[in-house]
């Protein structure tokens, strides 16, 4: 008996373990052109500069449907490239990953922003 309600408790907990509430973003790195980059987890400041243009990823929890995201990197405001999902063990979608590209890029703060609610900016770009 224990055990059937252990199994469909994980199983109601699972299946609504994709909600309509953004549960935490993060930036996860940031490439040049050439596709060499870095991964910027636990960092405060990239050990590359990268000047000009080049692409950062983050990775969004949560349902991001009807969701305002904006990237920046110091001035320069990230464009929307591409999106894979991220899915659970149990095969169920957790989130997005997404790619954006940055153009004049100088130097800044990294900033993940939806719907104007700043979630990461701790990284500083050279």
């Amino acid at each position: 008996m224990k055990k059937i309600i252990f199994i469909l408790s994980t199983f109601i907990i699972t299946l609504f373990a994709y909600n309509s509430k953004i549960n935490a973003s993060y930036a996860i790195g940031i490439f040049n052109e050439k596709g060499d980059g870095e991964n910027i987890q636990h960092k405060r400041v990239t050990d590359n500069d990268y000047n000009g243009t080049c692409y950062s990823r983050i990775v969004v929890f949560g349902n991001i449907s009807h969701k305002r995201i904006e990237v920046k990197i110091g001035n320069s405001l990230g464009y929307f490239e591409k999106s894979t999902s991220v899915f659970n063990k149990h095969k169920i979608k957790i989130g997005e990953e997404m790619t954006f590209k940055h153009y004049n890029i100088d130097k800044g703060y990294f900033e993940v922003k939806i719907n104007n609610k700043l979630y990461d900016t701790k990284v500083f770009v050279r």
